[in-house]
């Protein structure tokens, strides 16, 4: 068997991952307490919660199509700068892509990274504003560069998690510059962003699910 996962994987992987996006709900909601509105863990969950149900409702013809699944539910349902900005991140990197019956790291690279592009467009946010893209961002790096290098389809996600997780580490480092946290000004320090810890729960997910389900199936 290939290293890559087909249409039926990607699908299970997105319900694991909302699964874990689901049961992080009260650590989301104790984090954006702090600097945020309180309602992040809600949101994420009432989104991710809708994902997984219609996943599993629903048959699906080629990878595209589960990514916008996932999109578009997050958009329609969690509503708000937090729907958009995490619809953005599952829609914006198929857009125009030719349907995929399969994927393979490379590919789930380049999906990633023309997410990250156009979700740093829509929300003018860069590396050190302590937001989601401090998470997205290495994420993206290490899953291309582990492409680059050839490295199996389990090695690279997990590095795309390694990646997320020190992204959302780094935004301890920052001064917000965007939404509520923004207030708090130099009072951020210290503290994680709550968007960039949830995108670090999605990429650890992604990579869980894929070294329990198909670590075995490189050749």
């Amino acid at each position: 068997m290939s290293d890559t996962l087909n249409v039926d994987e990607v699908k299970r992987m997105f319900e694991y991952v909302a699964g874990a996006v689901v049961d992080s709900e009260a650590e989301l909601t104790v984090i954006d307490k702090k600097i945020g509105d309180g309602d992040h863990g809600t949101n994420m969950a009432l989104g991710f919660r809708e994902v997984r149900k219609e996943l599993r409702a629903k048959e699906f013809d080629s990878v595209n199509e589960v990514f916008h699944c996932v999109g578009m539910t997050l958009l329609d349902t969690m509503g708000g700068a937090s729907g958009v900005l995490f619809g953005t991140l599952f829609i914006s990197g198929i857009v125009g892509l030719t349907p995929l019956k399969a994927i393979d790291l490379a590919a789930l690279a380049k999906i990633f990274q023309k997410s990250l592009t156009a979700l740093k467009k829509r929300g003018k946010a860069r590396v050190g504003d302590k937001t989601m893209v401090d998470a997205v961002e290495p994420a993206v790096a290490a899953l291309l560069e582990a492409a680059a290098a050839g490295q199996p389809l389990a090695q690279g996600l997990a590095a795309g998690a390694a990646g997320a997780r020190a992204g959302m580490e780094y935004t301890k480092q920052c001064v917000a510059r965007f939404g509520r946290a923004k207030s708090f000004g130099q009072a951020s320090l210290g503290l994680e962003d709550a968007g960039a810890v949830s995108v670090s729960i999605i990429f650890r997910a992604m990579a869980q699910w894929v070294q329990q389900n198909h670590a075995g199936d490189i050749g």
